[in-house]
């Protein structure tokens, strides 16, 4: 029997993270996690041909360079051969006439080229960083903030003294408002549309949710400020950084360590239990980084049979899918030579047709038109390729896990489930989308490798139904109430355990919000943790 302040199950970014907080602070921590590598969800690896570094999973890491965890860590980081390259063209959409419109790194670059599809646009641009910049401390303070603590509380007070009653009642309704509606009312053209709305997809949400709107201005603007950075090398340099910082400290990180049960004695958690029967003890706090199916369903058995439904009833949002080109040369764009330069090129017609996309994923169709996300690592970070050679990240956020059909009405689904063949077809078909663009593509391609929904669950037990952003994002699931209305935010019906990860808020992405906020909570003197926690109910 091993006994630590704190284990940490899974090693997922927000358990690094935490953990790291932690060792520094003074805590004996143990990181346990089921599968051979370290990091969850960031992997890099030469996943098809030698030399070529893939990111296999996620790949861009704004969030986490921008986010509170790295402010705290980053030179401790950098000091562990932690590197971050970046770019003045993050990112960039590509319709099938050829036409591009491209979301640059400065409010000046930003509005020349939306004036220069529809002139206005670029007025309009700054008008939405007015409104935005100057309440962007609440906008980010929503997604950095313990909701169902003091601190939210403050940030709800410090709201209604900035801006009244009548004017919070207003930017509440703004935050609801879909990222259609916002994007129509805001921008005339519809390039700019379709340049914006593919980011609400990287939020777990579609551009008619409720939310989306808000989540389209945070995500853009913070694109503008911090742009697109990777780290050199691939994202794995980030977590071979925060480990070794871990061991620093003293601290522990284990792999091939399946973590079956925590044990609880007295509706106290007081460590785990192995899958092969071994017992480890925490003095202090068990955290899980785990889905609700998991925690309610597998972990804690019996001990919360009030929160067990639940968890059974946790929903999980649209599957996606990922295909990995090593290119024998660079690809070459038909166009606008600032594709070339961009980090990523989303392919779409447009809001309609991510609108579109997203519908027919929610029915169980497999998109006729899909939106593609064409990430360009190399742009930033030729190291991960050989010399002359290309590299694509393609990333696919609208499919079904249960396949009731083709909505082009060209493949066999009738099995409804993904197999190769299914899986290999769909990729040909998202294949010849980039091609009609990237002419070079089908003679450049050394090896392709495709991950559907049901290879990126087996990867990974956080990616339920492949399900990249561990749980839908809908407004009964997110905010104040993620991961679900009877058990919001990350402490849990057992005293000293927490749950952290993509499935608690502030969801999913790279930026450790939910390891950060636990990490701080349980650094702060025992008084303090007794006041929050009676705030908190």
């Amino acid at each position: 029997m091993t006994d630590h302040d704190a284990i940490l199950v899974g090693s997922g970014i927000n358990s690094l993270a935490c953990a790291a907080l932690l060792a520094r602070g003074g805590w004996d921590v143990c990181v346990l996690e089921r599968s051979e590598h370290l990091g969850g969800a960031i992997q890099t690896a030469e996943l098809t041909d030698p030399g070529f570094q893939h990111d296999v999973f996620s790949a861009w890491h704004p969030l986490w360079v921008g986010g509170a965890a790295h402010t705290e860590l980053g030179d401790e980081l950098a000091a562990r051969g932690l590197e971050y390259r970046n770019t003045e063209y993050p990112t960039a959409t590509l319709y099938p006439d050829g036409e591009a419109a491209f979301l640059l790194r400065s409010a000046d670059a930003n509005a020349e080229e939306l004036d220069r599809h529809v002139a206005g646009d670029g007025a309009a641009w700054r008008r939405v960083l007015d409104g935005f910049v100057p309440n962007a401390d609440l906008a980010f303070g929503v997604l950095g903030t313990e909701l169902w603590s003091r601190d939210g509380l403050a940030l709800g007070l410090k709201a209604y003294r900035r801006l009244g009653r009548r004017g919070l009642v207003e930017l509440t309704g703004n935050v609801l408002a879909s990222s259609r509606d916002w994007l129509t009312s805001t921008f005339a053209s519809e390039r700019a549309h379709g340049l914006l709305a593919p980011w609400v997809l990287h939020t777990g949400l579609g551009p008619d949710a409720a939310l989306s709107g808000f989540m389209t201005q945070v995500i853009v603007v913070a694109i503008q400020e911090g742009g697109m950075p990777i780290p050199r090398g691939g994202g794995a340099r980030l977590v071979d950084a925060l480990v070794q910082l871990i061991r620093d400290h003293g601290g522990v990180c284990e792999t091939g360590r399946d973590v079956d049960r925590i044990l609880v004695q007295d509706g106290e958690a007081v460590g785990v239990r192995l899958a092969g029967g071994e017992n480890v003890t925490a003095r202090r706090a068990v955290i899980a980084n785990v889905t609700p199916t998991q925690l309610y369903g597998c972990l804690l058995e019996d001990e919360a049979p009030a929160f067990a439904d639940g968890g059974r009833r946790f929903r999980y949002g649209r599957s996606a899918m990922q295909i990995h080109f090593a290119l024998s040369e660079p690809p070459r764009w038909e166009g606008d030579e600032r594709l070339a330069r961009a980090a990523i090129v989303h392919l779409t017609p447009g809001l309609d047709g991510v609108s579109r996309a997203v519908n027919e994923a929610e029915r169980g169709l497999l998109p006729a038109e899909a939106t593609v996300v064409v990430g360009q690592p190399l742009t930033m970070d030729p190291s991960r390729a050989p010399d002359g050679a290309g590299l694509l990240w393609i990333q696919l956020q609208e499919l079904p896990w249960h396949v009731k059909g083709d909505a082009a009405g060209e493949l066999d689904t009738k099995s409804g489930t993904w197999t190769e063949e299914l899986r290999e077809r769909y990729a040909d078909r998202i294949q010849a989308r980039i091609a009609a663009q990237v002419p070079n593509l089908e003679s450049a391609i050394r090896k392709r490798v495709v991950l559907s929904p049901a290879d990126l669950q087996a990867a990974n037990i956080n990616l339920r139904h492949g399900d990249p952003y561990s749980g839908s994002l809908a407004l009964d699931q997110n905010l104040l109430w993620r991961p679900f209305p009877a058990s919001p935010g990350h402490a849990t019906p057992v005293r000293r355990l927490w749950q952290i990860g993509a499935s608690t808020h502030p969801g999913p992405g790279l930026g450790a919000g939910s390891g950060t906020l636990v990490a701080r909570g349980l650094l702060e003197p025992p008084l303090l943790q007794r006041i929050r926690r009676r705030v908190g109910r």
